[in-house]
């Protein structure tokens, strides 16, 4: 069958069509699940208490930056699709260190690494940190920075340093998450 030059010039206008509409819908499902993951990890945080965390006696309860001072924690990374350990995320008052397990062998060049986490999620929060830097509520040396370190081409850690509120942290855990197991899929593609 022959089509005539509108009518493939209509088809090709409906080809980029559709391919501009699934582009938007994947971006969008991607935000989707990741704000999805952001409350699963909000809501098991806020509804469950573990025992070693209640008070000893009855004193008065800790300000989260308090305790957190105190203590190192260490958060496991799972795959959210089978719950496979892919990194340990260890928060101390000053920094949180993403190391990831052995045999993992991603590369910084994978994305959503650097377009997403990097530069969307940490480069917000530097942007955040450097308006209040202008404003004088913050030293300098108090703005959030994004340090990957290398073992030969596969990331070994990834380092946030100056976080400074606990909020972040599970927005640092939770889209770290998400990228290193969309990472996973771009490199088994």
């Amino acid at each position: 069958m022959q089509y005539t030059d509108e009518q493939i010039q209509n088809m090709v206008q409906l080809k980029e069509t559709i391919i501009e509409k699934l582009a938007k819908y994947e971006d969008e499902i991607a935000f989707l699940q990741k704000t999805l993951d952001i409350l699963d990890v909000s809501l098991k945080d806020s509804s469950f208490t573990k025992a070693s965390d209640l008070p000893k006696s009855n004193s008065i309860s800790k300000n989260n930056s308090e305790v957190l001072e105190k203590t190192d924690k260490t958060i496991p990374i799972k795959k959210s699709k089978n719950g496979e350990i892919i990194a340990n995320a260890i928060v101390t008052p000053e920094q949180v260190s993403i190391i990831l397990e052995d045999g993992i062998g991603l590369t910084p060049e994978i994305p959503p690494l650097r377009t997403f986490f990097v530069e969307r999620i940490i480069g917000e929060m530097k942007k955040s940190d450097d308006r209040l830097v202008e404003n004088g509520q913050i030293p300098e040396e108090s703005v959030i920075n994004c340090i990957i370190n290398k073992n030969g081409s596969a990331i070994r850690e990834i380092i946030i340093k100056n976080y400074r509120e606990k909020n972040r942290i599970d927005e640092i855990i939770n889209t770290a998450t998400w990228s290193l197991t969309r990472m996973i899929e771009n490199s088994s593609k």
